[in-house]
């Protein structure tokens, strides 16, 4: 286990031994017995299923998880902190289809990417360089790339020789009351709003929207909208998400389980999702799930995890 994943899960660990002794003689009722949130009824989602297993070994810690908006049954994710500036796209039973490094750009602490078509078509792929454990950096980023084109060609191609993208865009902003440390990046699909949710260990994650403005050196504000619990504790512990294609559902996950939020029928401001209760979905087994995202026709999830070989599970939303 690499010094930076310790880091990253030591306080939830002291947590939940303080919490253990506490309650030692007592049971938490939302939890099952291995210390997993207990899916909800009103889940819409049937069971998991493992669909593979991630093939390339230079995935070690895949720490976000976007589907393709241009390419069907493509996935994009990437590694943690704990290595350089490469995105990696797979396939939801974990075939290697292929390794690029992003130009213009820097792995300090990537912890998730996004998907955006924009209305002529292009998609885009979003990077958050949104980690900071210390909580002492004043300005994030946000990178920006066209999608590169998987093919039979580019199949297997390592990090040793890796293909190359286009140069990425920055986007640099820094939070409107103060510094935070985030695992979660979402694009809205038709406004192109970026949302950041942060992640805490001592209270519910805060919500940053963000208006793109890439390219610029000025560094924009993100304004914060307001904070999410998730029935766990802790309650703000986030470490992944996404919205859905059709721009009324978002998907955020902590370290044990997935949590669902739907708009309002009778709403049209994507904001208002953030005002409603998550539902808990049965996220399978996984080591430490830190990757969640939406397919492109919004039907299912798809989660990965952080360690070697980590396996690919599938959600389908039930009709």
């Amino acid at each position: 286990m690499s010094k930076k994943t310790i880091a990253k899960i030591l306080p939830f660990v002291i947590f939940i031994g303080v919490v253990s002794v506490y309650v030692a003689s007592c049971s938490i009722a939302s939890m099952h017995d291995n210390g997993k949130v207990a899916a909800d009824a009103r889940s819409p989602f049937a069971p998991p299923r493992v669909t593979g297993k991630i093939d390339s070994k230079d995935i070690t810690e895949s720490s976000g998880i976007a589907a393709s908006k241009c390419q069907p049954g493509v996935f994009w994710t990437h590694n943690d902190s704990d290595d350089d500036a490469y995105i990696f796209a797979i396939n939801e039973k974990g075939d290697d289809l292929g390794t690029w490094h992003v130009q213009n750009s820097e792995n300090l602490d990537w912890e998730d990417i996004a998907e955006f078509r924009d209305t002529s078509g292009k998609c885009f792929i979003y990077i958050g360089e949104i980690g900071d454990n210390q909580i002492q950096r004043p300005v994030h980023a946000i990178y920006r790339v066209a999608e590169p084109n998987v093919s039979d060609k580019t199949a297997g191609t390592k990090i040793k020789d890796a293909l190359t993208t286009e140069p990425a865009e920055q986007l640099k902003f820094s939070y409107s009351d103060h510094n935070s440390n985030a695992e979660t990046l979402m694009v809205h699909p038709t406004t192109g709003d970026i949302y950041v949710l942060t992640k805490r260990f001592d209270g519910p994650s805060g919500i940053y929207k963000i208006k793109p403005n890439f390219g610029s050196d000025s560094v924009t504000t993100a304004e914060k909208l307001g904070e999410l619990a998730v029935p766990n504790v802790p309650n703000g512990y986030l470490t992944g998400g996404d919205i859905a294609p059709d721009g009324k559902h978002a998907v955020v996950c902590d370290y044990t389980s997935a949590y669902e939020l739907a708009l309002p029928a009778n709403s049209a401001n994507f904001d208002d999702i953030w005002k409603q209760s998550p539902v808990t979905i049965n996220r399978g087994q996984l080591q430490q799930g830190e990757a969640v995202g939406y397919t492109n026709d919004g039907n299912s999830l798809i989660l990965t995890s952080e360690k070697k070989h980590s396996p690919v599970v599938m959600i389908e939303r039930q009709k």
